[in-house]
């Protein structure tokens, strides 16, 4: 049990990391309330398997690219603004749910939330933190960064998901065309925003 002492100290920062605003909640809080828990869940997973397998690449040695290349992140940070800003736009130009129903907007999938990950500069501040403070030296590196990243993406599911929920709370207090086009643009000006902070 002393091994895995480690976990309560990566639980509580994973949790403080996890349920505070950025890219990812935004998203989910606007596609929570557009489509609901179910069809937002893919989503969900999304973030989930693409920060696992991003954590465990930096503790693997993909972090040592970051570190030690300055190009890097700067380009970083320039493709992950420029897709935040497409997403934002997807998110502000959504129409009303009755009518995405028909076909004409979907949730962002599986795979695209994974792959945002990887363009994600939160995420990979997230990862390089988790692994530099919460990795065990003694023991295989290989099966110390599986758990440590699998523990991480099981303490951020619920932290996440309430996000998606808040979404679906919120969605059930809107009830024109036009209050929806209000919160739609609203968030995507929001998630715009976090270029900001990227950039910044």
């Amino acid at each position: 049990m002393e091994g895995l002492a480690f976990l309560g100290p990566a639980a509580l920062y994973m949790i403080s990391m996890t349920i505070t605003p950025g890219p990812n909640n935004l998203m989910l809080t606007a596609s929570g309330a557009n489509y609901g828990y179910w069809r937002t869940l893919p989503h969900i997973l999304g973030i989930m398997a693409g920060c696992f397998v991003l954590f465990t690449a930096i503790a693997l040695g993909l972090g040592l690219l970051f570190e030690r290349y300055p190009l890097f992140q700067t380009l970083l940070k320039i493709l992950g603004s420029a897709y935040l800003l497409y997403l934002a736009w997807k998110i502000a130009s959504a129409p009303p749910p009755d009518l995405a129903l028909r076909g004409t907007g979907r949730p962002l999938t599986l795979w695209q939330a994974a792959a945002f990950q990887f363009a994600n500069p939160k995420a990979w501040v997230m990862g390089l933190a988790l692994m530099a403070g919460f990795l065990p030296a003694d023991g295989s590196t290989w099966l110390n960064a599986l758990l440590l990243a699998g523990f991480a993406e099981l303490i951020a599911l619920p932290c996440i998901s309430l996000w998606a929920g808040f979404g679906i709370a919120i969605g059930r207090l809107l009830h024109t065309p036009r209050s929806w086009r209000v919160f739609n643009v609203t968030m995507g000006a929001m998630t715009a925003a976090c270029v900001i902070f990227i950039l910044g």
